[in-house]
This record gives structure tokens, C-alpha cells and sequence, in this order.
């Protein structure tokens, strides 16, 4: 999943960032409202985390120009504005979720769990395939009920998968998932993981098959 977090406390915005990124999440950062339009334009994201009071460009605004271009990615308000007047129109202007400064991680990361699963997996709790289980609010793998470690980039190359399960993925779709403007995956990082994942797999009835030129297929094997 990639986020892009548009906050303009710098000191706020890398520690959330490094959070975010133990957390299997691909993050890009800026700092001004005009850069979080330039932004959304280059890169596709599964969320934007928004404060309102960014420079230049002010959240509300790049809010409602996001919207009026028909982007529809969820969008969580983090922001000092704690007002009724502020959340009623950050949740009128398009954004799905508010929360106000101060705030505990625990509740953040639950949120945007929330949002990625309305958005990603039609809220569903849990997605299964074979003897594969994919919790969607823990983010946890389990075979079996067994649970299965996986690095970050396997667990993110699954969620990928999972998501177009049944449907050919290419490895750019996959790069482009897992790259931020800080680093850069290559193809070759994408053959390493995704033998590791499929090493990872062998006995839980899922199979992730290469279809030359075209990209990777998750199905249910036997």
C-alpha cells in the first residue's frame, strides 16, 4: 500500500513516516499543498494523510481540487483544527476520516487500517484463498490457522497479489507499488521476494505463476 502523507511539520511527518514504513507501507512525503497536487499526479496512493494547515496550498483546497478531478483515493485529515466547524467541512469537502492533533499512534494506524480495508478490500475482515488466510485488519498471513512470517516487501507483493487475485499483475504494476521517491525497487528486488514468497507458500494451496511478458497470476493450486 503507498501512502503519501502531506503535512508540513517536518519533525511529525518523518517519524510517522518511519512508523508507517516498519509498518509495510510505501511513503512519499511533501510538505506544501502545491507539492501534494504535483504529487498525486505522478504516483497512484492508496491514502492520503492530510493536514490542513500546509503552506502555499491549504488542505481544504487541495481536498476539493483532488475531488473535482474525480480522484478518489480515502483520505484521512490530521490536522491542529479541532473545531466543529473544521471537521464538518473537511468531511463535506471529500476527506473520510478526521482526526485532531494530539493523537495516539495506536488509534492512527487503526484508522487508516479502516480505510485501507473499505478501499482495498470491501471491507472484508479476512480474504482467503486455498489454506491461505489474510487477516485484513492485522495485516497477518496464516496458513492452516498457523501464522506465516513474511518480510515487508513479501507481505506487501501478497497484499498486491491477493487484491487481483485470479487477475495477471505485472511487475511494474508491483515496483511501482512498492517504490517511494526515496527508494526505488527494482525488478530484480521483485525475482528475490517473490521467490522467497513463493518458497513461503508451498504448502498452503496458493500458487503465484509467472506468465512471460505479461506479469504474475495468484491462484489456488492443488
Amino acid at each position: 500500500m503507498r501512502i503519501l502523507i502531506a503535512e508540513d511539520d517536518r519533525f511529525l511527518a518523518m517519524g510517522l513516516s518511519e512508523v508507517l514504513k516498519n509498518s509495510g507501507y510505501t511513503v512519499d512525503l511533501v510538505n506544501t499543498g502545491d507539492d501534494a497536487e504535483s504529487a498525486v499526479k505522478l504516483a497512484n496512493y492508496d491514502l492520503i494523510i492530510l493536514d490542513l494547515g500546509l503552506p502555499r496550498v491549504d488542505g481544504l483546497t487541495v481536498l476539493k481540487n483532488l475531488r473535482g478531478r474525480g480522484m478518489t483515493m480515502p483520505v484521512l485529515i490530521l490536522t491542529a483544527r479541532d473545531g466543529l466547524d473544521d471537521r464538518v467541512k473537511g468531511l463535506d469537502y471529500g476527506a473520510n476520516d478526521y482526526m485532531s492533533k494530539p493523537f495516539q499512534l495506536p488509534e492512527l494506524e487503526a484508522r487508516i487500517r479502516a480505510l485501507l480495508r473499505k478501499d482495498n478490500w470491501d471491507n472484508r475482515n479476512e480474504v482467503s484463498c486455498g489454506l491461505l488466510t489474510y487477516d485484513t485488519s492485522t495485516r497477518s498471513v496464516a496458513v492452516e490457522g498457523k501464522t506465516l512470517e513474511l518480510s515487508a516487501r513479501e507481505l506487501a507483493i501478497l497484499e498486491i497479489m491477493l487484491q487481483r487475485m485470479g487477475r495477471v499483475v505485472s511487475k511494474q504494476h508491483i515496483t511501482e507499488r512498492l517504490s517511494s521517491w526515496d527508494t526505488e525497487v527494482s525488478f530484480n528486488a521483485i525475482d528475490i521476494a517473490m521467490h522467497r514468497l513463493r518458497k513461503k507458500l508451498e504448502n498452503s494451496q496458493v500458487a503465484i505463476r509467472t506468465l512471460r511478458g505479461l506479469g504474475y497470476l495468484l491462484e489456488k493450486s492443488e
